[in-house]
């Protein structure tokens, strides 16, 4: 194994390797649904109901355009999102949250908000929170 400890000198690594701890719970956790983590942003990001551009659903499941629209399409496949023609704009398509989407989002709801206590059980809930405060500011600060 590679001895990562000049690579954790460097905070894009740390970020990394914690995205990756963090996310394989996640992925455990929606395993059961047969739910991706990737699937689950991009139904997350639907949850509103207003339809989205697949630009749009890109950066918010912080997925490539290519990544994405394989994404899509199984999801589509199991009839949990559909596309539609921008009324307003006839070039743009947007996808939105179906019925049978909605239900599953409701369950995977579940799985997340455990998952997420099981985060903060072994980190600590104000050092997780805190985390989160300190992340969302990089994130703010770096655009």
């Amino acid at each position: 194994m590679v001895d990562a400890i000049g690579l954790r000198a460097h905070l894009g690594y740390v970020l990394s390797e914690a995205e990756r701890a963090v996310n394989r719970g996640l992925a455990t956790a929606l395993q059961s649904e047969g739910v991706t983590v990737e699937q689950w942003r991009i139904l997350q990001a639907l949850s509103d109901g207003r339809g989205h551009s697949m630009g749009d659903l890109a950066e918010a499941a912080l997925m490539p355009h290519p990544t994405l629209t394989k994404a899509v399409d199984r999801l589509v496949d199991g009839a949990l999102v559909y596309r539609r023609q921008d009324p307003n704009d006839r070039r743009r398509v947007a996808v939105y949250l179906s019925e049978s989407g909605t239900t599953l989002l409701a369950r995977l709801d579940h799985a997340a908000t455990g998952h997420h206590r099981a985060v903060e059980d072994a980190f600590g809930s104000e050092r997780a929170e805190r985390l989160m405060r300190e992340l969302t500011d990089l994130i703010d600060s770096m655009r």
